[in-house]
């Protein structure tokens, strides 16, 4: 048995062998604020008309027409230029997934270039696919350090540059003159990262229209269907057909499909919880300022990245006191002692700065 497992075994790539899965902690009996979801449920009603609907939905068929009825409202939503065109993903993993499938090219080296810290997708979709990742430093303050990304571009000549806008875990927005001059620099595609773009008070669709190579990808996620997993990709049309090409046949079942229709259709009710979410994100940065030894960064996302002053024993008082958030300490050195947190609602939030300030006054008291 054991010989017949080995033989199983050496067929497997030896890196993928070699890597460490992606960890999504167990939050059952906590308060979930590591993830950056929306908190917010639909109501009584909605939840009614969308079980009903989805229980009319031809679940004996393939995927087809619903699909591509969905990429249009998107399009229609998000007030997609002309000559551009969209679409689907099983999340923004798959789409980052596909890009580079897109760029891979056997015998030859391709680069993926980001700056970091960042999302981790970018540079593990790249390994998955034998692509060199070049992680650019941001500076202290987590800004884009343009002179390194301008250096980095031109000695490596990414076929991809990632720019999450806002970033994660950081949650700022980056200068645009900057991003502007490192469009103009790259040889390849420019991918605007905008998951969080409902609590962001700018977006990239300008930059998008003024440029074929910069491609705009956004999730549902943020919107409030975390569970449905739909992500997109916007851009000129040509790049898309091409990328389209390798994104398989079914890869948004019919009910997720059925469910981002119901959601666009209500998005009015998204739109009112997008902005309790900024507002409240606004009110716990003013809790934060108040406790001693916590220095919060500037957000324009559902979360706030904290640096305190020992995240691991933070984390696990937190936790301890019925709270999960994501201790990042351990991401990058930029990110030491750091814990983001996500935005929830009042209660959660006062939950998360009445955990914040006891574990807090534990660890000093040691």
């Amino acid at each position: 048995m054991k010989a017949a497992l080995d033989r199983a075994l050496n067929v497997l790539r030896d890196d993928v062998r070699a890597m460490s899965p992606y960890q999504v902690h167990s939050a059952a009996g906590l308060i979930k604020l590591d993830s950056m979801e929306n908190p917010y449920r639909l109501s009584d009603d909605l939840q009614r008309a969308l079980g009903e609907r989805l229980g009319r939905v031809a679940i004996n068929r393939y995927p087809a027409e619903r699909t591509q009825e969905l990429a249009w409202a998107l399009a229609a939503h998000t007030k997609m230029p002309a000559g551009k065109a969209l679409m689907l993903g099983n999340g923004s993993d798959e789409l980052i997934s596909l890009l580079a499938m897109a760029v891979c090219k056997p015998g030859e080296t391709v680069t993926v270039l980001s700056p970091v810290p960042g999302f981790v997708m970018y540079e593990l979709s790249a390994k998955y696919q034998h692509l060199d990742f070049v992680g650019v430093p941001l500076t202290a303050d987590f800004e884009l350090d343009e002179a390194a990304m301008l250096a980095a571009i031109e000695r490596h000549q990414p076929a991809i540059v990632y720019l999450a806008y806002p970033n994660n875990p950081t949650a700022n927005l980056w200068d645009d003159a900057v991003i502007e001059r490192i469009v103009a620099a790259a040889p390849g595609l420019v991918v605007m990262d905008e998951a969080y773009q409902p609590f962001a008070e700018r977006d990239a669709m300008g930059l998008m229209a003024r440029h074929p190579q910069v491609l705009v990808m956004r999730t549902m996620s943020k919107f409030g269907l975390a569970g449905v997993r739909i992500g997109y990709l916007m851009g000129n049309a040509e790049l898309i057909q091409h990328i389209d090409k390798l994104r398989p046949p079914y890869n948004v079942s019919v009910l997720n499909a059925e469910a981002g229709l119901f959601a666009l259709e209500h998005a009015e009710v998204y739109d009112r919880q997008a902005a309790e979410l900024r507002a409240e994100r606004e009110r716990l940065q003013a809790a934060l300022a108040s406790l001693p030894d916590v220095h919060a960064y500037p957000s324009q996302g559902n979360m706030i990245l904290v640096r305190v002053p020992d995240a691991n024993a933070l984390h696990a008082g937190m936790k301890a006191r019925g709270v999960l958030v994501k201790n990042v300490s351990g991401m990058h050195p930029l990110l030491a002692r750091c814990l983001r947190l996500t935005v929830g609602t009042p209660q959660e939030n006062a939950a998360m700065v009445a955990a914040l300030r006891a574990s807090l006054a534990e660890a000093g008291a040691r």
